[in-house]
């Protein structure tokens, strides 16, 4: 018996079928992948860890070259020298504490129907005699996600910093993983005396070349305000939580 195919009942039992068939295609390709998923999202969150204390390898005045692929796992825990977890009043040391989802932790901080205290990373770094800092952010920029790494010394000044982004605009917000961007960081302070502020990311600061370095603030990006505002207030949101810390670092 022919099948009529101009029937409304084949097109939608087509339709359903081709759904599922595409979808196990689709995630049996997912499964087979994940392992090389997950390395690679291993190697470039060490890359970006020590991008952020200054392990790179940038040449020019405005590349951002990361440690090789090949490299980096070598590499990394010659510089990393040890990962610590806060979680309450717990402190732990944890050498694949850098494997922690801080968008995870977040979310379950929020929403568990239980008290629940997120863990917080935090990766101490040693390169040429000085000691780096390094925590991680992850806050909302203009259309999605943006994130980071701020390194910073024992006076809680700022050493380097990595910032990346999931869907800014081309141009303009995409520009905080720029070089020129991220490199006016270094040496700004988060601290006012003993009050934590930051580190805005302000317009007309009067300050273009960033030569002023105690003013807790860095210029805008032209064409980005809602960027950078999102960038200040991951700054300010994530550091905070690393304060009782920081403040022992300085005494």
């Amino acid at each position: 018996m022919a099948i009529n195919t101009d029937k409304n009942s084949y097109t939608v039992l087509f339709s359903v079928i081709m759904v599922i068939v595409v979808g196990s295609l689709l995630a049996g390709i997912a499964q087979g992948f994940k392992g090389k998923i997950d390395e690679n999202k291993r190697i470039e969150k060490q890359q970006n860890i020590l991008y952020a204390m200054g392990v790179h390898n940038n040449e020019g005045d405005s590349d951002v070259t990361f440690i090789s692929d090949t490299e980096v796992q070598q590499v990394f825990p010659k510089y990393i020298t040890k990962q610590l977890v806060f979680q309450g009043d717990q402190v732990i040391e944890d050498q694949e504490a850098y494997l922690i989802d801080i968008k995870q932790e977040e979310a379950k901080a929020k929403n568990s129907k239980e008290p629940y205290e997120r863990r917080l990373p935090l990766f101490i770094g040693e390169k040429d005699g000085n000691t780096y800092y390094i925590i991680p952010m992850r806050g909302k920029g203009l259309w999605d996600a943006i994130w980071g790494f701020v390194s910073l010394d024992e006076e809680l000044v700022v050493q380097g910093i990595f910032f990346d982004h999931k869907a800014e605009t081309p141009g303009l917000g995409s520009n905080i993983k720029e070089r020129y961007f991220m490199d006016d960081f270094e040496g700004e302070l988060l601290f006012d005396g003993e009050t934590f502020k930051g580190i805005d990311v302000a317009k007309g600061n009067n300050d273009p070349l960033n030569k002023d370095k105690e003013d807790n603030a860095v210029d805008a990006l032209a064409g980005a305000t809602i960027t950078g505002n999102g960038l200040a207030a991951m700054i300010k949101k994530d550091l905070k939580m690393y304060i009782p810390y920081l403040k022992t670092l300085k005494n």
